[in-house]
């Protein structure tokens, strides 16, 4: 099988003189909303017929549905273009920092118990990286308990950009990864008002994008961090989904290899469930290729996590 490592087509050019970070999320905001919390409610179910006493692990099916239709492609829209007007989220600028800010309020808002992790990081090349993890947990009394992440930093040199001259400017990151945490903040303000079946936890990562080619342990520091030093003592979610590259217009999901290969189940569970929604055009059933990103150091540590990020290499 043909495992996929270049790392260009994670990438994506936004520059910040163009409006060309605007995205079109309609629909797959609203597809990826409808996959997560089918996903809960089969958790759900699956320990209510084991005789589950959890209160917020009951009636995950009307959650579900009620959650579907609170969801606003229009506000996880109009979290993207917040998380731009900021400018490129590198370490270390302000533009990060106000953004990072931003985004804890935004969770704690919708009533979360926000968790900021702050460590300074060590770049491959050598750069201290002063970075922030947000976690954000819902029905934090719940014991059953989802991950879902996504990175919110940006890669600090656009060295895929077609024009050369450009190369080394940083990446607005409208898609590559604003998207993924917009439909992370649109889910903690549906939760503002429907809680969620099973407990869930928000994870922004940081510092993943600093990376470089033939070096796998130079991505996903924040990650890195985050599993070596868990935001809660012994913390065990039953599986993990990670949003990476998730806006684009025509974005299709393939079956990503590492996904595969360390957490078959999940990917079954959110493939059948994107199919029984109709979206199966999104969610196509072949398999992908394999992506050095946030799930990989996710799944070494024993949590299975699949990563939702769109397959088409030009995306």
């Amino acid at each position: 099988m043909h495992i996929s490592m270049v790392f260009c087509e994670k990438i994506v050019i936004f520059a910040p003189d163009k409006p060309t970070y605007v995205i079109n999320m309609k629909n797959i905001c609203t597809l990826l909303l409808s996959v997560i919390l089918v996903a809960a409610s089969i958790t759900a179910c699956s320990s209510a017929k084991r005789g589950s006493s959890d209160p917020s692990e009951q009636s995950a099916t009307d959650s579900t549905a009620t959650a579907a239709i609170l969801f606003s492609a229009d506000s996880a829209f109009s979290y993207v273009k917040a998380q731009c007007d900021f400018g490129p989220r590198v370490p270390g600028t302000d533009a990060h920092r106000r953004c990072g800010d931003y985004l804890a309020a935004h969770m704690e808002a919708c009533g979360a118990n926000v968790i900021n992790q702050r460590t300074t990081l060590t770049a491959f090349d050598g750069t201290r990286l002063p970075a922030r993890n947000i976690i954000a947990e819902f029905a934090p009394d719940s014991s059953r308990r989802i991950l879902l992440l996504a990175h919110w930093d940006c890669r600090p040199w656009a060295d895929s950009d077609p024009d050369p001259d450009r190369r080394n400017e940083p990446v607005m990151g409208a898609n590559d990864a604003a998207s993924g945490v917009a439909v992370l903040m649109e889910l903690a303000r549906v939760f503002a008002t429907e809680v969620p079946p099973v407990g869930v936890d928000l994870l922004l990562v940081d510092a993943e994008d600093w990376g470089t080619s033939n070096n796998e342990e130079s991505w996903a520091l924040g990650t890195q961090y985050w599993v070596k030093n868990p935001h809660r003592k012994g913390y065990r979610p039953q599986f993990g989904i990670l949003l990476d590259m998730v806006g684009a217009a025509g974005a299709q999901f393939a079956k990503e290899y590492f996904s595969m290969a360390y957490a078959p189940s999940v990917i079954s569970d959110v493939w059948t469930a994107a199919l029984k929604s109709g979206y199966g055009n999104y969610f196509v059933a072949s398999r992908g290729g394999g992506d050095t990103d946030d799930h990989i150091f996710v799944n070494a540590a024993g949590l299975p996590c699949s990563d939702i990020i769109d397959s088409r290499t030009d995306a």
